[in-house]
């Protein structure tokens, strides 16, 4: 009995531990889940006019806004529909005066060198701040006018605009073939069911080798 306590402590309190981390998980994935279900609730709600101050703390806020288009930056992008293509995000003049970003959706690639000369729209939206650039993204070509990612602060530069990037949900106006892709949640990662599975199938699988140590112990002779 002495030769197996060790391995049966060891083997228990391993397993409890792997079995709270996989239940800690599942309590992380419905937090989780709240957390998406506020934010397709804000996404849905209301539109209200375009604050005149704005900062990333209202990401995801409904607006309304009008104006003209102008420069646009073009940047890889592709749907499950139409395969690759571009996300037009232009410099867009409001009524009021104001230098922001309209993202006004997705052009196939062979549409990406159509004349978009400048048109009045009118938009609902949203505010975004897309977190797309990553370590190994690629710097914009900025002689071919392609990017690589959504970067808010460095396109805002490129168009001279107010870092403030509204993505388009509905346009009235002359959309000239681009196809508003709204903000969703679907991009929002929620992983926590995946990883606790993975730690209870580590506690199986310690069980499985505790059992297995205890057996091998017991088999062998004085």
């Amino acid at each position: 009995m002495r030769r197996i306590l060790f391995p049966l402590i060891l083997g228990i309190v391993g397993c409890a531990i792997l079995i709270q981390l996989g239940l800690w998980q599942l309590r992380r994935m419905e937090w989780k889940e709240g957390v998406i279900a506020n934010i397709e609730a804000g996404i849905d709600a209301d539109p209200v006019p375009l604050p005149e101050v704005i900062d990333p703390s209202m990401k995801y806020l409904p607006v309304t806004v009008s104006g003209t288009t102008g420069a646009e930056i073009d940047v890889l992008s592709h749907t499950r529909e139409q395969g690759g293509g571009y996300q037009v995000v232009s410099r867009f003049i409001t009524d009021d005066g104001r230098a922001i970003m309209l993202d006004r959706g997705f052009v196939p690639q062979e549409l990406r060198h159509v004349e978009r000369p400048p048109t009045r729209l009118s938009v609902r939206g949203n505010l975004h701040w897309p977190d797309e650039k990553g370590d190994a993204t690629p710097d914009p070509n900025l002689e071919e006018n392609i990017w690589f990612a959504r970067d808010v602060p460095a396109m805002a530069e490129v168009l001279d605009t107010e870092p403030v990037l509204v993505v388009a949900s509905f346009v009235e106006g002359d959309a000239q073939g681009v196809e508003p892709i709204p903000v969703a949640v679907e991009g929002i990662p929620n992983n926590h069911l995946s990883y606790a599975v993975q730690w209870f199938l580590i506690a199986a699988t310690w069980a499985g080798m505790t059992v297995g140590l205890i057996w091998r112990i017991r088999q062998r002779k004085y």
